[in-house]
């Protein structure tokens, strides 16, 4: 049995184990992942064309990593206009595994999804513990001055020493030119 399906504009033939690298997905390692937009799927009966997608068929699968692609290096230039410009790209990318391919309208059999949903729930109750400022503190920070740091001088360069003119051997011995 396989299925095709639309994920990141893009069409995957899967069947039951596949791993695949798609267009990145929202979520963790271990997250069951579902693919409503199934076009097509092949069976011992034969097959089904949707159109353009099948109803109730769901294609379910394990996210198995969070990735990103091979760096690629993308040149622009143009002859005679000294006009040259690089640049790298790296997609992110998600590592799945297809567990199931599902017809009407049932549902995967895992759900690792729901573990994920009580981390929330603890991060929302300890934001709630903390108390808010009362009216008194907010206007306390809202009046206080700002001092703003003097800007800091640049130290005083030195005069460069002048040389007197070294006397010429001439003047010495008392004789003219």
């Amino acid at each position: 049995m396989y299925a095709v399906i639309k994920t990141g504009g893009k069409q995957y033939r899967v069947k039951p184990d596949d791993v695949l690298e798609i267009e990145r997905l929202p979520g963790e390692a271990g997250d069951i992942l579902e693919f409503s937009q199934v076009l097509m799927i092949s069976g011992d009966a034969g097959f089904e064309i949707g159109t353009p997608v099948i109803s109730g068929a769901i294609v379910a699968a394990e996210l198995v990593e969070q990735t990103r692609g091979d760096k690629i290096k993308v040149f622009k230039k143009k002859r005679r206009k000294h006009y040259r410009r690089t640049m790298g790209h790296r997609q992110d990318l998600s590592q799945i595994r297809i567990t199931e391919i599902l017809t009407g309208g049932a549902k995967p059999s895992k759900k690792a999804a729901a573990k994920k949903k009580a981390p929330a729930k603890a991060e929302k109750t300890a934001k709630a513990e903390q108390p808010a400022p009362t009216v008194s503190e907010a206007a306390a920070e809202a009046k206080a001055p700002v001092k703003k740091a003097a800007p800091k001088k640049a130290p005083a360069k030195k005069a460069p020493v002048k040389k007197a003119p070294a006397k010429k051997a001439a003047a010495k011995t008392g004789k003219q030119d």
